[in-house]
């Protein structure tokens, strides 16, 4: 499988700098994080997108290789369905069936076990010009940002005049009355979500804006109460969430490629994404301490398949609902 062009996939460095405590460097076998080795999980890949870890296995959307595919503990990639239309943001149905956000038809398609990811719902004029990341909650509310269209001479100064856009809702609770609206407009850019282990808080990163932005949720799949969750020294892409209420946060635009930030924007820790962007980042494993970081060049190469997933050890594990799988 293809690696990125000048790395031996043995010795490469990560950087990982904690609190003020300045930073190091380790280079023996591939990364290190607290002492214990990191591994490269899978490449190969285009751009490895929207993690979520179920049953034992990381479920992510490879957006231009076209697919919705599962990474095994062993390492296996397999193929779960094809989305012509860029899949980004996964999650459940109340049912259990995976669903995916088709990007550029602005839809969303149930993935079924012969393959298929037929249409389920449209999003519509609920999203700018196309659907991106999406969150879904216990009750059946899921959540689902905007890519808006935006000029510029370079990706960078793109995403930075990228106009304002909205979260939609879609409430899957009842799947023969399936409904969709706008929950929040005014967003810079709205990209990955999380949801608190409690469910009543939605956060939102906000790539253009460089924050990460929350809302409560009502009763009815609302939101309301907006605010800055942390202001951010970087273009935040993919988000997760662990048990003390502290986020990791990728970006494919800056570096460190990831961080680990509390509530009010202090950073804990950083991964360097060791020339890669990282796209986005997921705690689980059997214990939920492992960080998978998704990672590609960026500007994004559509037809280079030079993504790849790896995996850190960290201390404090991710939420997990009461059936042992990540949000």
């Amino acid at each position: 499988m293809a690696r990125p062009a000048g790395q031996s996939g043995e010795d490469r460095a990560l950087r990982l700098r904690a609190g003020s405590g300045g930073g190091r460097v380790i280079r023996k076998g591939s990364y290190v994080v607290h002492g214990l080795p990191a591994k490269l999980c899978a490449d190969g890949l285009v751009l490895p997108e929207g993690p979520r870890w179920r049953d034992g296995e990381l479920i992510f959307s490879d957006m231009f290789g076209h697919r919705v595919a599962a990474l095994s503990g062993c390492g296996v990639v397999t193929t779960l369905a094809r989305v012509t239309q860029q899949p980004s943001g996964l999650g459940w149905l109340p049912d259990g069936r995976l669903i995916v956000v088709s990007m550029l038809d602005r839809k969303i398609r149930v993935v079924g076990k012969d393959g298929s990811a037929d249409v389920l719902v449209s999003i519509g004029d609920c999203a700018v010009d196309r659907c991106n990341d999406m969150v879904v909650d216990a009750r059946g509310w899921a959540y689902v940002g905007s890519f808006p269209a935006s000029q510029g001479a370079t990706a960078w100064e793109r995403i930075d005049n990228s106009p304002m856009a909205a979260v939609a809702c879609v409430d899957f609770r009842d799947l023969d009355n399936i409904r969709v609206n706008i929950a929040a407009t005014g967003l810079h850019m709205p990209n990955g979500m999380v949801i608190s282990e409690d469910g009543r808080t939605l956060i939102v990163a906000e790539t253009a804006g460089r924050r990460l932005t929350a809302f409560d949720i009502d009763q009815d799949g609302g939101l309301a109460n907006r605010r800055v969750w942390a202001d951010l020294p970087i273009r935040p892409d993919g988000i997760c969430l662990d048990v003390q209420g502290a986020i990791w946060v990728a970006t494919p635009l800056d570096q460190p490629a990831f961080l680990h930030v509390r509530e009010g924007g202090e950073v804990i820790a950083t991964v360097d994404g060791d020339g890669l962007g990282g796209f986005a980042c997921e705690l689980g494993g059997e214990d939920g301490r492992t960080l998978f970081l998704l990672e590609a060049p960026y500007p994004v190469q559509p037809d280079a398949p030079l993504g790849r997933i790896r995996s850190v050890r960290v201390d404090v594990p991710g939420i997990r609902k009461s059936d042992g799988n990540a949000q």
